[in-house]
C-alpha cells in the first residue's frame, strides 16, 4: 500500500467497509467508561436519598419504600455487573499500565476478567433475584 493515498485505500478496513468497527480493546474501554458513569450517577443518588434522613425520617421511609419493587431489583443487578465489570477491567488496566508484559498480554487478561465476571454475575444474579421472582409468581 505504499504509495497509495487515503481516497484509494478507502474501503479496505478488516470489516470491509470504510466505518471502523473497533477492536476488542476499544470496547472495553467504552464499557469501562459508561460503567463509571453510571457507577457515578449511582452514588450520587445514594447520597442524596441517605441525606435525606436528616432532612425528613418520614420522607426518607418513602423513598426506601419505592425502592422495594422488581424493576429496582434489575436495576440493582446491573448495578452490581457494572462495578464488578469496572473493578476487574481496572485492575486489568493497572495490569497493563505498569507491569512490563502488561500490553502483551492485555487481551488474554480481557478474557480472563469476562470469565470471572459472568462466574461471579451468574449465582449473584440467581441470589439477588430469588425474592423478586417469589414475590411476583409466589412460592415459598
Amino acid at each position: 500500500m505504499a504509495g497509495t493515498t487515503a481516497t484509494e485505500r478507502a474501503g479496505t478496513s478488516r470489516g470491509g467497509g470504510t466505518l471502523y468497527r473497533g477492536d476488542l480493546g476499544m470496547w472495553s474501554w467504552v464499557a469501562h467508561r459508561i460503567t463509571g458513569v453510571l457507577t457515578f450517577f449511582f452514588l450520587f443518588a445514594h447520597v442524596l436519598d441517605t441525606a435525606l434522613v436528616r432532612v425528613s425520617p418520614d420522607a426518607y421511609d418513602k423513598v426506601i419504600e419505592t425502592y422495594k419493587n422488581p424493576v429496582v431489583n434489575l436495576f440493582e443487578v446491573g448495578l452490581v455487573g457494572a462495578v464488578l465489570y469496572h473493578a476487574l477491567n481496572g485492575i486489568r488496566v493497572m495490569l497493563v499500565d505498569f507491569w512490563s508484559k502488561g500490553p502483551k498480554y492485555q487481551r488474554p487478561m480481557l478474557w480472563v476478567i469476562l470469565a470471572i465476571w459472568v462466574a461471579v454475575m451468574i449465582p449473584g444474579t440467581y441470589f439477588m433475584m430469588v425474592r423478586t421472582v417469589t414475590d411476583l409468581f409466589g412460592g415459598s
